[in-house]
């Protein structure tokens, strides 16, 4: 870990916070997508802020615990593909948010999004080939398909772009970023 991202005490603690707001907000918002029994969240909004504020390590801790935490109350398969794509999302966007200056507002909207299409390709991937595939064992992951996959696309992406625009807005609150210096 870089100076930029150093971990104390303070850090444990805030990431602490982002988890349980991640999940809290997953769990708040949730609207069904009955094609794959997924749901849509604003969730995303607190992992890619994380990425963007306290780096890759951060990022990806708030992106697999919080919202996994939401998925184990009312939607517990969803668990090992929710870990893994918002895990990969808070990863993805601190280290391409780190590539850049703390202020750099054009590597964190680049960052920003490729969070958000970290989780339209991870969910897709998930529900049209691992969870098919899976589900020919284990009948519990035989919850979609890869029509099923097609239809929550869109709603994945706007969750994606929803999750862009909170997080940068909040990373903008608490960075001190201002665009007139």
């Amino acid at each position: 870990m870089t100076n930029k991202y150093r971990w104390t005490l303070a850090t444990t603690g805030i990431v602490g916070g982002l988890i349980a707001l991640t999940a809290l907000s997953t769990l708040l918002l949730r609207i069904p997508i009955p094609a794959t029994t997924g749901y849509f969240n604003i969730g995303d909004v607190f992992v890619i802020f994380s990425g963007l504020w306290l780096g890759p390590l951060a990022g990806a801790l708030v992106g697999a615990i919080g919202p996994s935490i939401a998925d184990a109350i009312g939607f517990p398969v969803y668990i090992p593909a929710t870990f893994a794509t918002k895990g990969m999302e808070g990863l993805v966007v601190g280290l391409i948010a780190s590539m850049g200056g703390q202020r750099n507002i054009k590597i964190k909207v680049v960052a920003a999004f490729c969070g958000g299409v970290t989780v339209v390709v991870g969910y897709f991937l998930f529900q049209a080939f691992i969870y098919p595939a899976v589900g020919n064992t284990i009948p519990a992951f035989a919850i979609t398909d890869i029509g099923a996959a097609m239809v929550e696309l869109v709603p994945n992406m706007v969750q994606g772009l929803v999750g862009a625009l909170g997080g940068l807005a909040l990373w903008r609150a608490v960075s001190g970023y201002d665009r007139n210096k």
